[in-house]
């Protein structure tokens, strides 16, 4: 059978749902339901509301998408602020 294409989009994470679904609202504004893909599951791939995703959809179903991938967001501490505290 052949594999049918995909769209990959970017979007934010809006909600955490009960067994790991996610509200996320795409670049242009609409909301869709996400679910985790297995290798991030595997890894234990944490997600949290505001964190940035990359999504995959299927063509048949605009509603509903994959995360495939958590994006990372580099906002380095300010260089004012202290170090974290070492436990021991």
């Amino acid at each position: 059978m052949a594999e049918e294409p995909v769209i990959e989009l970017e979007g934010k994470i809006l909600q955490v749902l009960p067994g790991t679904m996610f509200r996320i609202e795409l670049p242009n504004k609409h909301v869709v339901l996400g679910r985790i893909s297995g290798r991030l599951r595997k890894n234990f791939i944490r997600i949290n509301p505001g964190d940035r995703v990359k999504v995959e959809m299927s063509p048949a179903d605009l509603t509903q998408a994959r995360i495939i991938f958590r994006l990372r967001d580099f906002n380095p501490r300010p260089m004012d602020a202290a170090p974290p505290k070492k436990r021991y």
